[in-house]
């Protein structure tokens, strides 16, 4: 069976997913903006083996911890889609622009499409590749347990900002509809900021999406 907990990270609140299968104990990160030790102690206090970490897209609160805890643990980083290549490529200056504790840039160790799939113990993970708030952002879904982590796609009563370079509005009201809203309405999802939500209930009422 599939566990997870949120550890919001950075100033920016950022929520880092850490994951586990009950079986094996083997864990994933999804999204370590920052705020390294704190993720470290709660991997410490359930007693985890982590295997992977994985990235939504390339902004600085969401893979700020990144290289730092993959050199350390000898763990591959995986995702997000090779269109976000140039966000990874200037994290120093993301770094300056933002006023964060200064990053090593990197390049994961694999890139996601479309389609792929994720393994994490006894469980498997499906990838959407959804732009928009960046052109390379995806989005994980796990339909054993109805549960999306969206990254910064969507949110409870909002959507990801689009004013950023190569950011899309269009692109991004299209991976909203065409494939988070394909997924079945009872899904809840994990957002990248803020308290989650089902995608029934986005459809219904979030007043960016009418």
């Amino acid at each position: 069976m599939l566990k997870f907990q949120i550890i919001p990270v950075t100033a920016y609140q950022q929520n880092c997913t850490l994951l586990w299968c009950d079986q094996s104990n083997e864990a994933a990160l999804i999204d370590p903006g920052g705020d390294v030790p704190l993720l470290y102690e709660a991997m410490s206090k359930n007693n985890l083996d982590l295997k992977q970490i994985w990235l939504t897209h390339g902004h600085l609160d969401h893979v700020g911890g990144t290289e730092e805890i993959a050199t350390s643990k000898k763990i591959p980083i995986i995702g997000p889609h090779k269109d976000d290549f140039f966000w990874l490529d200037i994290l120093q200056q993301q770094c300056e622009m933002f006023n964060f504790p200064k990053v090593k840039n990197f390049t994961p160790d694999q890139w996601l499409n479309e389609g792929d799939t994720l393994t994490l113990g006894k469980e498997t993970f499906e990838i959407l590749h959804t732009p928009g708030h960046t052109p390379g952002h995806i989005v994980i879904v796990h339909h054993a347990s109805k549960t999306v982590w969206v990254g910064d796609v969507l949110f409870k009563q909002g959507i990801g900002r689009t004013d950023f370079p190569r950011g899309n509005h269009d692109d991004l009201i299209a991976s909203i509809k065409n494939k988070l809203f394909a997924l079945p309405d009872d899904y809840q999802f994990v957002p990248g900021h803020g308290p989650g939500s089902s995608l029934k209930d986005e459809a219904l009422t979030n007043p960016f999406l009418r």
